[in-house]
């Protein structure tokens, strides 16, 4: 994700050009915005899937006239978690047991044993003494990166440049003081670092693998900085836990520095296959969150069946050594075979590998070609969630991917892509 381009809407007319006999024109203005979107090639449709358990990743496409398989190439349920039979029974089992709902607010419904239990769960996950539950990954960044620095006096942060959204959206909702530093540049945020007061809170807000480039975090020199200029850690590692580390604890942990990042924050959605989101941390810290963050105080908790199969997928998760042998392996097969049909990608050392096109008009055809000439669904991605000119197919092999998918996969692209760039010439650049 990048910070470079606003996520924020523009006007897209002069208030005078929406009105209509003097009273303003909404339904004008939503044209307005959406056609402006479609004219820069932005629009965004979505497929309609409905996902196959213990068929992964396979998926059944609804379309107006027809509905037939596909095969998903741009899940970030990147094992499978989501439709594993461990997973489906811990949901099943607390549906019988708990309810569908939690009942509100934990702060006036109180809190489920079972969001209990898992909280324990995550923070032994990244050796941690406490854990904090949210309702998504995107909360839970927001949530705590705006308590802390709104709440600790004269707080300052630092953000790398490609920070989600998510924590973008924190920090500035803190409206405490922020310095961005360029993408994995130590010497850059040191620089920043050295031109603060000592004194001052600092938090330092990086991701340890970005989702859209593949890049990784050099967490270690972050860590040392940290350590030197007396500030705070703050790691998001939604892209990583499940799929790094020895137990799946992500990157921290592979790298060995989990110890010295002050707060992990993830995500039960992605490696775990599930939905939610947390951050960890010492027990004062995540009390701290608890209390002061309105992102978590005023908002509905998890349900008890999502928690319990959050659970049981951790629990396997951390002890599936294969499982992410396995997720490594099919990731360098797919590099290897994109490689040897000349497909230009990212490379990087994670598991994502993006194939940078640079034209919306033109990754939409791609997208569009994969999946109704080929049967491969491949969202295509465009600003705000990268650059302008950056727009791309982002894939996410998983341990479920045949070597015969992949051919497949590397086959249709190396035709699709020449042919997208094909209509797009004959049509003038309207593909």
């Amino acid at each position: 994700m990048t910070s470079q381009f606003s996520s924020n809407p523009q006007p897209y007319l002069e208030t005078s050009s929406l009105q209509t006999d003097g009273v303003f024109n909404y339904d004008a203005a939503f044209d307005s915005g959406l056609n402006d979107l479609k004219a820069a090639g932005f629009y965004r449709s979505f497929a309609r899937l409905e996902r196959l358990p213990g068929a992964f990743p396979k998926a059944l496409l609804h379309e107006r006239d027809e509905t037939r398989s596909v095969t998903v190439w741009c899940s970030n349920d990147y094992l499978g978690m989501g439709q594993h039979p461990v997973v489906e029974a811990a949901l099943h089992d607390a549906a019988t047991r708990f309810g569908a709902g939690a009942g509100g607010t934990r702060n006036i419904a109180g809190t489920h044993n079972v969001h209990a239990v898992l909280e324990d769960e995550i923070a032994s996950l990244h050796g941690k003494e406490a854990a904090l539950l949210f309702t998504s990954g995107y909360v839970a960044n927001e949530a705590a990166l705006s308590t802390l620095a709104a709440h600790l006096p004269n707080a300052v942060l630092l953000s790398d440049e490609m920070n989600h959204a998510s924590m973008i959206s924190g920090i500035r909702h803190s409206k405490a003081e922020k310095h961005i530093f360029r993408h994995n540049d130590t010497d850059h945020l040191e620089t920043i670092l050295k031109s603060l007061d000592r004194t001052r809170p600092k938090i330092i807000a990086c991701e340890s693998v970005y989702s859209m480039d593949g890049t990784i975090a050099p967490l270690a020199e972050i860590a040392d900085l940290a350590q030197r200029y007396n500030a705070l850690t703050y790691v998001d590692e939604v892209h990583a836990v499940g799929l790094y580390g020895t137990e799946g604890a992500g990157i921290s942990a592979e790298q060995g520095v989990a110890q010295h990042i002050d707060f992990i924050q993830g995500t039960l959605a992605k490696g775990f296959g599930v939905m939610g989101g947390y951050v960890a941390g010492s027990r004062r810290s995540i009390d701290y969150i608890r209390s002061f963050a309105p992102g978590f105080i005023f908002t509905t908790s998890l349900s008890p069946v999502l928690v319990n199969a959050a659970l049981e997928s951790i629990r396997h998760v951390r002890n599936a050594v294969e499982l992410r042998v396995k997720h490594k392996q099919q990731v360098a097969n797919l590099k290897k075979a994109l490689r040897e049909r000349g497909i230009a990608f990212r490379e990087e050392p994670s598991h994502i590998l993006p194939v940078i096109i640079g034209d919306p008009f033109v990754t939409r055809e791609a997208a569009r070609l994969l999946l109704g000439h080929h049967g491969l669904y491949v969202q295509p991605i465009f600003a705000p969630t990268v650059a302008p000119g950056t727009e791309r197919l982002r894939l996410t092999p998983t341990p479920h991917h045949t070597d015969a998918m992949i051919d497949n996969l590397a086959d249709a692209l190396a035709v699709v892509l020449v042919r997208a760039w094909q209509i797009k010439e004959v049509n003038h650049g309207v593909a």
